[in-house]
């Protein structure tokens, strides 16, 4: 078994095409089936089921990718490591990020990354929270921007970037816009409310601020990004619990932004999400260096 075929089998696995693997990967389609039969034939099974239009991991396959993401990820580590050795940081820095996380701007920062390590390949992920730890854990991600983790759910390192309050927003016509009060969690139920899928930090962090206050609430519309979760709020369709930046963004303007009352106020914290120790690359740690010299460079 060689890195190359690994290289091959992940491509394949993630595009879900050979054809789409082939051009990510530069190399002949004949070239990418035969790597991929010949690691099949070494390992006595097949790891993917082909039909004429799809190409899905069999339960071999699934269990292979795991481990040749790690594979894979351990030596693109030992390579970097040499490199970095040598005065070099050269290689590949897979970043993962959450939709506007706060206390830290992934563009600027990783201009500034590129500006000072050119050499260095950025490759940039926008995913959950979930996927994000998954893909640190894996080695698929060095390092990642996200919403904070209860300890039992990571093994690695959380480094803190910010916290803010949870806030209320609705359009101008809505009952809870003229208020002028912060308004109890038990004020809210019965309302239709927006917000993103599962996965996503603010979502998380809402979920678990009605389930401590023994609230309950229905989300009618389920959003991805951001831009869409206002708009939808814009027209009157739901209101929305966030994290209280969003209120400030030029998107929003127009909306209400109404506090929350309770003894235990909701909150919403950011933070980077590295690996176990010892476990970190020359790159993750070159961009650390810069997150703690200043976030939004």
């Amino acid at each position: 078994m060689e890195l190359r075929q690994l290289e091959h089998f992940v491509a394949v696995a993630e595009e879900q095409h050979f054809t789409r693997a082939a051009e990510r990967l530069a190399v002949s389609q004949s070239g990418l089936s035969a790597s991929v039969r010949a690691l099949e034939h070494e390992l006595r099974t097949p790891l993917f089921s082909r039909t004429t239009r799809t190409v899905r991991l069999t339960e071999a396959g699934q269990a292979l990718l795991v481990e040749a993401e790690r594979t894979l990820a351990g030596a693109r580590a030992a390579r970097d490591a040499v490199d970095a050795v040598r005065g070099l940081l050269r290689g590949t820095l897979t970043l993962g990020v959450e939709q506007c996380v706060a206390g830290v701007s992934p563009a600027r920062l990783l201009a500034a990354f590129h500006r000072d390590h050119p050499q260095m390949e950025i490759r940039l992920r926008q995913e959950g929270t979930s996927s994000l730890l998954e893909g640190v854990a894996g080695g698929r991600l060095d390092l990642a921007f996200a919403a904070t983790v209860s300890p039992p759910e990571w093994r690695g390192g959380l480094v803190p970037l910010a916290r803010e309050p949870m806030v209320v927003l609705c359009a101008p016509g809505h009952r809870l816009a003229s208020k002028g009060a912060p308004v109890a969690w038990s004020g809210l139920q019965g309302e239709s409310f927006i917000d993103f899928h599962p996965d996503w930090g603010p979502r998380r962090a809402v979920d678990e601020a009605f389930a401590a206050a023994g609230a309950r609430r229905t989300v009618a519309l389920e959003v991805s990004d951001v831009h869409s979760l206002l708009e939808l709020v814009h027209e009157g369709l739901g209101i929305a619990v966030v994290p209280h930046h969003f209120s400030r963004k030029p998107e929003a303007r127009g909306l209400v932004a109404v506090e929350l009352d309770g003894a235990e106020p909701a909150v919403y914290e950011s933070v980077v999400v590295l690996p176990p120790a010892g476990a970190m690359s020359p790159g993750a740690r070159a961009l650390m260096a810069l997150v703690r010299e200043d976030p939004l460079r």
